[in-house]
Parts: structure tokens; C-alpha cells; sequence
């Protein structure tokens, strides 16, 4: 190491006093065959003692030890190096030179002391004394290390180490208090380091006993500020405040308050009064010492330490050495336990956090598996709605459509249209037969009616008769379209199409069978109708007579279906029924195409209402009509169906994705579809996945609890755990025995 300047090794008198310290005299340095402490041959030691008579005269001999050199000179005397002859060991003698009133007691008192701490190894030990010797000394063992004083030249020390030297000294102030000695003048100069740099106090010059009533001035900036005053009475708060400053010191690099300027100004001053008030004013008056705040790695406890000894009113200090010592401990008891405390605390939060994926990650399967399960359910749940929808709607179709046969296979219906279009009749007797044909087919479209009510199912829309030619020769209910042509009607000559109005070709003819038209729309509302008819052929089944049909709203084929199929949509996902047309994906019937919502829309823009795009596509697909290696149809479900007529007349036109099932009505051509609204579908979902979050989250905090609980019941064990207070027992049982003896 670097051979520091020693500030007297064993701390001169000169040193305590408060002059010396404004205006302080350098000592001298030490050899670096000395830091090693080698021993020395006869003719190096006579060597060594002739250099150090070059600059020190040596003030006596000490018979049985050499002198080696002079480690230092203060206002009272000089500190020398000696080794004794016999053993080679090193000690360090104060000679106190100056021959004054104050010798006497400075020696007496700090023998005194050192021999009343002898047993604390935290203190320099006394080795001897010579009273009768001109001038008097004191031997002390030699610490090669020097003093803190000279460490803390070379700048301040890390937290930890400044920590453990605070620590060692206040144990050798507890030690002192405990016998009744305060220090009073506790510095860096009075704090040396052995070999292993642990620290030892030194220089008990301006020390008191605790029941003394004499002032004793330390040194400027570690003294208190109540010290600093020749009436004061000695207390062991002013060793707490040097503590806190000289820890202030090994953390910030200089002591708390000193300043060039304060310096200046003290300096300037004449007498020690004057010195004494102004250094109690700037105390008093200058803000609170902070450096120690900015050094790095230092925690809050221990700046509340810190700025709890500095206290300017000794009422906020702590009272004693033994009260910092103990805050010193706990201080460290709770940084060691930091570990144990994040291990406790973030092991299991860790644990948790580790969890909660691997939880979120099974609650998102098992939800995404429930998902599917129940779309699978309810899919095929729609799907059997769906194939039992276009099984009814195709029954009711063939009704129709039989009933409209077994009338037209008559044989008196065949006869009078017979008669009717019989050239040999005349035109009176043509008209009157078509009159009788009317009332016929009134009359059991009357018993139709009543029995589609009696079963309560729509009537048809209408009744209709057209001659060969495709001429209306009657219609129930009436319309202003009797004697019209309605030979381009895909009802009359079942081309799959329908001609323009006035322009079939002439080639038409009428159908040869029973037949379904293709859809077309209502002039009157918008909607969209179909047609069931047949051929009348006369008796000898050679020629058409006639075309009888029926024709019927769409949304009627799904009225007598509707509820049956929708049931209670608030617990089965607001389902709706609807046809489409596999051709060119028309929506042909839907809830919520009415005549109310159609008939203010344009043909063009119904026309709009059709199946586009991916949907479309997936119809096509499906092949609904065909068989598939004799298994039927290929599954028709949609998991995500966006409904174009919901698109146009819903409230809520975003909330527009079902689950949908797909059946084809028959050769018709038609798709029954039966769809549901996926969110109400699967609520299920939402709410399972809810429940098990809000089930999770109880679990987390509750775990949470559990684990604060138990922490804040063992962090209260510990808390409780205070290290044994060997001050306070010693005075405990002194007081026992003073209590004992005095009974």
C-alpha cells in the first residue's frame, strides 16, 4: 500500500486542541521499511536513529528499546517508533515535550483512561508509563497502518467499509461509555487502522467521565455544536454527533460544514470565544449537510442514521453510542435479510407468474375446445332444423301441388273447358261455361281455404286459371288482370325463365306437367312468389286445355315453420329461418323481408339482397342436391355467416355473424336455411371463460394474501429479534447491586 502521512500515530496532545486544528502543523511520514515492519540489523537501526536526529531531537531514552524515528510532533509533545531490544517488537511513545501545567493532566488523564480500556481490543492498549522520566511518557502499541485521517486524503471510502469501521469504533465507544469515559474528541486523526485495517481510538486526551462537570473542546467540525461552549457539560451525545460526522467524512470526503470559506472566516477570528460562537452559528444557520445523500449505493436507512446523529438540538440525536450501534445492526439485519424477504416474496410471485400462463394458456384451450363443441352442437343442431324446414317446405309444395292435380285430372272440369274452347259453341255459351268454371274453382279454392285454416297454415295469395294461349280467364282474389296475356310467364310454358312482358316467342307453349315456376316478384310488395301449377288436358288427354295454379308468398312457406324452428331465441341465439336461391344466391325469403320493409326498396335494390363473395362460393360447394359416394349431401354448415339481408335492415348491422345451416328444398332449386347469432349462441362460452377468470383472479389474490400474511407474521419475528444490549445490562446489574448492597 501506499505509505500514507501519519497524523500521529497515537494521537498528540497538540492535536485535541482547537487552535492546532485550524492552523495544524504536517507530521512526518513514515518509512516503507517501517509499513513493513521488518526487523533491523544493530548498524540500520543506529542508521535510522542518526536520520530521524536530522529532524527531531530525541526528547529522552527509554531504557530496553531503541528509537527508531519520529512518527510526529504536536503543541504537547512528540509521538516516536521504537523497537524494544530484546523481542524486536514496535511500540509508539508520546513524549509530552513542553513542559507546562497542562502536561501532567493531559498524561494522568489519558493514561488513566487507557488503562481503565485496556480489555477492548476496538482501543489502543497501553504498554507503559514513565512518570519519573524527563520528559514523561506513555508506550501504546505501534499500529503500522496509521491513522483513517491519512486514508481519507487519498478521497472517501465504499459504503460497506465506511459501514464497518463506524461499526468497530462505536463498539469501542460503547465500551468506553460503558465505564463511565467519554471520548469527547473522536476525528479521523484519532482513528487508526492495524494490520488487518481494523480501527482502533486513540488520544483520550480531551476525554471526561460522565459525571464530570468540566467543559472539554473537541475538534471544529466534529464537534457538536453544544460542545463548543466553555461552560458545557460533558455528554455522551457529543460523541454521537463525531460519530455521524466522521462517518459523514468517509462517505462524502470531508467533514460535514467544512468549507474553504467557513475555514476563512473561523481563522480570521482572534479569540477562542469568538471562534467557539461563530462555529456554533454556522451550525445553526447553514443548511443541513446533504453530500452524503449523493454517494452512490448508500440506502435511506442509513442516511436517516446519519442525519439523526448530525442533529443540531442534542434532544433529536440518538442519546448514546449504543443506540447508533444497535440502529447500525438492524440496519444490517434488514439488509440481510433483503434476500431471504425477495426470495420469499418474488419466489412465490414468480411462482405465480410462472403460472398464470401456463394457466391463461389451459383456460384458452379449454375454452377454444368448448367453443368447438358447442358450434359443433349447435350446427348440427341447425342442421337438422334445416333439413326438417326444406322436408316441409318441400311437403307443402307437393300439397299443393296434388290437390291442384286430382282437381285438374276431373273429369267435369275437363268437360267444361272443353265446352268452353269447342268451336261449334258460340261466344255466349263460351263466356257462360267460363262463368260455371269460375264458380267451380271458387268453390273448392273455398274448401281449400278452410281447411288450410282449420290446420292453421297460410292461404295461398291467389287462384288462377289461363286458357291454351295463356290468356287469364279467371283469378281469386279478383284483379283487373282477367283476358290479360301472361303466355311469357315461366308458370305457363316452364322455360325456366321468364320472356318480357308481350314478347314470348311464338313457339310457347303450354307446360305438359305439373310444374314449380321459378320465383318472381310481387308488383304489389316486392316480394318474392312462387307458382305451383298444372295442365288441364281434355278428355282424351290429346291437348292443353288450360293452366290452373296457385301462387303463394315465399315468406309464407316459412310462416307456419318460424316459431316452431326459432323456439325461445333468448335462450337458443335469436334464430331465423330463411330460402335462397342456389342459382344466383338470392335471399328468395328472410323474417325480415316483409312487404312494410320491400315495398318502399326498388326491384333494383331487392335484387341486391343476394349471397356474395366466400359464402357464395361455399354454397356452390356444398353441391346440396347431389350425393357424395352414396352418403348424401356434404355437410352445408357455416361457422361464420354474414347475413346480407341482416346487413341492410338490422339495428345493429356490426352484429351480423351467425352459425348457419344449409338444406336444399327438393329440385326446386331452393336452400333452406336455418341460422342462429353466434354471440348469443356461444354465451355459454363468454360465461365459462368469465367464471373461470374471475375464479383465477380470486385464487391470485387470494394466494397473494396468504403469502403477505405469512410474510408479515414472520417479518414481525424477526423484527422482534434485537441484538443483546450489553451496556444496558451491565448497568441493570450494577444497579441490582448498588440496590443490594444498599439494603
Amino acid at each position: 500500500m501506499n505509505d500514507p502521512e501519519s497524523k500521529d500515530q497515537a494521537g498528540s496532545p497538540g492535536d485535541s486542541s482547537l487552535e492546532s486544528q485550524n492552523v495544524q502543523a504536517p507530521a512526518g511520514d513514515l518509512d516503507d521499511s517501517l509499513q513493513k515492519t521488518l526487523r533491523q540489523s544493530p548498524a540500520e537501526r543506529e542508521q535510522a536513529a542518526h536520520l530521524s536526529k536530522d529532524r527531531l531531537s530525541l526528547p529522552a531514552k527509554v531504557p530496553g528499546y531503541l528509537m527508531v524515528r519520529s512518527l510526529g510532533e504536536g503543541s504537547y509533545g512528540s509521538v516516536w517508533l521504537a523497537q524494544e531490544e530484546n523481542t524486536g517488537k514496535y511500540v509508539a511513545i508520546k513524549f509530552y515535550t513542553y513542559r507546562r501545567g497542562l502536561d501532567w493532566s493531559l498524561l494522568n488523564r489519558e493514561v488513566e483512561k487507557l488503562a481503565e480500556l485496556y480489555t477492548s481490543r476496538n482501543i489502543i492498549s497501553l504498554q507503559g508509563v514513565g512518570w519519573n522520566s524527563d520528559p514523561p511518557y506513555y508506550m501504546m502499541e505501534y499500529l503500522e497502518n496509521g491513522s483513517l485521517a491519512s486514508f481519507l486524503d487519498a478521497g472517501p471510502l465504499p459504503v460497506p467499509e465506511a459501514v464497518r469501521i463506524a461499526k468497530t469504533v462505536l463498539q469501542a465507544l460503547v465500551h468506553a461509555h460503558g465505564r463511565g469515559i467519554l471520548h469527547c474528541d473522536l476525528k479521523p486523526a484519532n482513528v487508526l487502522l492495524d494490520d488487518n485495517y481494523e480501527p482502533r481510538i486513540c488520544d483520550f486526551g480531551q476525554s471526561r467521565l460522565s459525571d464530570e462537570q468540566s467543559p472539554s473542546l473537541g475538534t471544529l467540525y466534529y464537534m457538536a455544536p453544544e460542545q463548543a461552549d466553555l461552560q458545557a457539560v460533558p455528554d455522551a451525545r457529543w460523541d454521537v454527533y463525531a460519530l455521524g460526522a466522521l462517518l459523514y467524512h468517509m462517505l462524502s470526503g470531508k467533514a460535514p460544514y467544512r468549507t474553504p470559506e467557513n475555514e476563512q472566516a473561523i481563522r480570521q477570528l482572534e479569540t477562542l470565544e469568538e471562534k467557539l460562537e461563530a462555529y456554533r452559528e454556522l451550525i445553526r444557520k447553514a443548511p443541513r449537510p446533504a453530500e452524503h445523500r449523493k454517494v452512490k449505493g448508500i440506502d435511506r436507512r442509513l442516511i436517516d442514521i446519519i442525519d439523526r446523529c448530525l442533529e443540531t438540538d442534542p434532544r433529536n440525536r440518538f442519546p448514546n453510542a449504543q443506540a447508533v450501534l444497535s440502529s447500525l445492526v438492524q440496519r444490517e439485519q434488514y439488509r440481510a435479510r433483503r434476500p431471504l424477504i425477495a426470495l420469499g416474496i418474488i419466489g412465490p410471485l414468480l411462482l405465480v407468474l410462472g403460472v398464470i400462463p401456463v394457466a391463461g394458456a389451459a383456460v384458452n384451450q379449454m375454452v377454444s375446445q368448448f367453443r368447438e363443441n358447442l358450434t359443433a352442437r349447435a350446427l348440427k343442431g341447425d342442421l337438422i332444423s334445416a333439413n326438417l324446414l326444406s322436408q316441409n317446405v318441400e311437403h307443402d309444395l307437393q300439397d299443393r301441388q296434388v290437390q291442384l292435380v286430382e282437381l285438374s285430372e276431373r273429369t267435369l272440369l275437363r268437360d267444361m273447358m272443353e265446352r268452353v274452347q269447342d268451336p261449334q259453341d258460340d261466344e255466349s255459351e263460351s263466356l257462360e261455361s267460363y262463368g260455371e268454371i269460375a264458380e267451380y274453382l271458387q268453390h273448392e279454392k273455398d274448401l281449400v281455404d278452410e281447411k288450410r285454416e282449420s290446420l292453421q297454415r297460410e292461404k295461398d295469395a291467389s287462384w288462377f286459371l289461363t286458357d291454351a294461349k295463356g290468356i287469364q280467364v279467371w283469378r281469386d282474389p279478383p284483379r283487373p288482370t282477367i283476358g290479360q296475356d301472361f303466355s311469357h310467364r315461366d308458370y305457363f310454358h316452364g322455360h325456366g325463365t321468364e320472356y318480357e312482358k308481350g314478347h314470348a316467342p311464338d313457339s310457347v307453349e303450354p307446360i305438359q306437367r305439373p310444374y314449380i315456376c321459378q320465383v318472381f316478384k310481387s308488383d304489389a310488395s316486392n316480394q318474392w312468389m312462387v307458382a305451383v301449377v298444372v295442365p288441364i288436358w281434355d278428355l282424351q288427354h290429346e291437348r292443353v286445355l288450360g293452366i290452373l295454379g296457385r301462387t303463394t308468398h315465399l315468406d309464407q312457406l316459412l310462416t307456419g315453420y318460424d316459431e316452431s324452428i326459432r323456439g325461445d331465441s333468448e335462450k337458443i341465439g335469436d334464430r331465423k329461418i330463411a330460402l335462397i336461391d342456389n342459382r344466383d344466391g338470392k335471399v328468395l325469403a328472410h323474417p325480415r323481408m316483409t312487404a312494410e320493409n320491400l315495398r318502399p326498396l326498388s326491384r333494383e335494390e331487392v335484387d341486391q339482397l343476394v349471397l356474395k363473395g366466400e359464402h357464395f362460393d361455399q354454397l356452390k360447394l356444398f353441391k346440396l342436391t347431389e350425393k357424395k359416394e352414396n352418403r348424401g349431401p356434404l355437410p352445408a354448415v357455416i361457422s361464420d355467416y354474414h347475413d346480407p339481408v341482416e346487413a341492410v335492415f338490422s339495428d345493429d348491422p356490426q352484429d351480423n355473424l351467425w352459425l348457419a345451416a344449409f338444406a336444399p328444398v327438393g329440385n326446386t332449386g331452393w336452400t333452406a336455411v336455418v341460422q342462429e347469432r353466434r354471440g348469443l349462441a356461444l354465451r355459454p362460452v363468454v360465461e365459462m371463460k368469465r367464471w373461470l377468470i374471475e375464479y383465477g383472479l380470486i385464487v391470485l389474490v387470494t394466494s397473494c394474501l396468504l403469502i403477505f400474511t405469512v410474510w408479515y407474521f414472520v417479518m414481525r419475528v424477526l423484527t422482534e429479534r434485537r441484538g443483546w444490549d450489553w451496556s444496558r445490562h451491565q448497568s441493570e446489574k450494577k444497579s441490582d447491586t448498588e440496590t443490594t448492597v444498599s439494603n
